[in-house]
């Protein structure tokens, strides 16, 4: 009975117990990580396509979604299902996947936060100064953005977790446990307040400046065609800005839980409820982002209609009207 409970029974001295999750709470959570990694794949994948080939869609805004949808499209290939292989279960897969398990969906989450500072940028810019944003913010500027932003996200994961990557399982207690530690002040303050702040305070200006057009509009009537044609350009704006703020708010709800957890602990337990609280919560924001464009995009049904009803195949496709 004491083999049966050890991880790796030849070992007797050195291997961890195993967790043994109920029955039925365990096929709860396989279900739920195989139907939120499904979803996820499928979702995500419609919104690379839609902005990849319709040419409509080709604008700064459109490309700073598509890194982010990049981002969870990989999240849901990746790291969700091995987040079900391994729930409730021992680490059987070496000391430095061990390493590569936090490495990755680290570098994914930190694109991510980059991703939602883009948008942050670029909402403001479109909203605070309109009149220079065609030249500002141009598709450029966004590539480099975007490519610097996963750059970033790349080295910074790296140096995070070099240690580990360098001296794998170092703090590793027994034999089928996976456990990093992380300088979390570090991490907090680069992938969470400093990016959040930023974030929070483009969007308050944003909200603000917001607020004053719309005042000013109902204020006034529309006397000319050129009034009426900027008046339709800011609404479009500012619903482009409601939109992504919505988006911003689940991100903060989604990934909130983890960063504040490391104001406590940088040692994070593969298996723990925890740990699966955490990851499920911030997975599921992968699912919801497209979900979310869905609701507010009606090119993104568009798309997805052309998408599902195979007129994608057809001959100059790309140059279909889906706005």
């Amino acid at each position: 009975m004491e083999e049966d409970e050890l991880c790796f029974p030849q070992l007797l001295n050195t291997s961890c117990k195993k967790p043994k999750p109920p029955d039925s709470e365990a096929v709860f959570i396989y279900t739920m990580l195989f139907i939120m990694s499904l979803l996820t794949v499928i979702l995500n994948l419609l919104v690379i396509i839609s902005i990849s080939h319709y040419r409509q869609l080709h604008s700064p805004t459109n490309l700073v979604l598509l890194s982010l949808a990049v981002s969870d499209f990989f999240v849901g290939l990746l790291v969700i299902p091995i987040e079900t292989l391994m729930t409730g279960t021992c680490w059987v897969l070496g000391d430095l996947l061990c390493a590569l398990y936090f490495l990755i969906p680290y570098i994914l989450i930190s694109a991510s936060v980059g991703s939602m500072v883009l948008i942050s940028v670029d909402r403001y810019v479109a909203i605070c100064d309109p009149m220079h944003y065609s030249t500002r913010i141009t598709d450029k500027v966004v590539t480099v953005s975007v490519c610097l932003c996963w750059i970033f996200s790349t080295f910074y994961g790296i140096f995070i977790f070099y240690d580990h990557l360098k001296q794998p399982g170092r703090y590793n207690s027994c034999y089928g446990e996976c456990v990093v530690d992380i300088v979390g002040e570090v991490d907090l303050a680069m992938a969470f307040i400093i990016p959040i702040t930023i974030i929070l305070v483009l969007y308050m200006r944003v909200f603000v400046v917001a607020v004053s057009q719309a005042r000013a509009m109902r204020s006034h009537v529309a006397a000319t065609v050129q009034y009426s044609m900027t008046r339709t350009t800011k609404k479009s704006e500012l619903k482009a800005a409601r939109t992504l703020g919505v988006v911003v708010v689940v991100f903060l709800i989604c990934y909130s839980p983890y960063y504040c957890l490391t104001l406590t602990s940088g040692s994070i337990l593969v298996g723990s409820s925890t740990e699966a609280f955490m990851s499920f919560l911030m997975y599921f924001n992968s699912c919801l982002n497209p979900v979310i464009y869905a609701f507010f995009y009606p090119w993104f049904r568009k798309a997805v209609k052309h998408i599902v009803t195979l007129q994608i195949l057809r001959p100059g496709s790309c140059d279909a009207n889906v706005l």
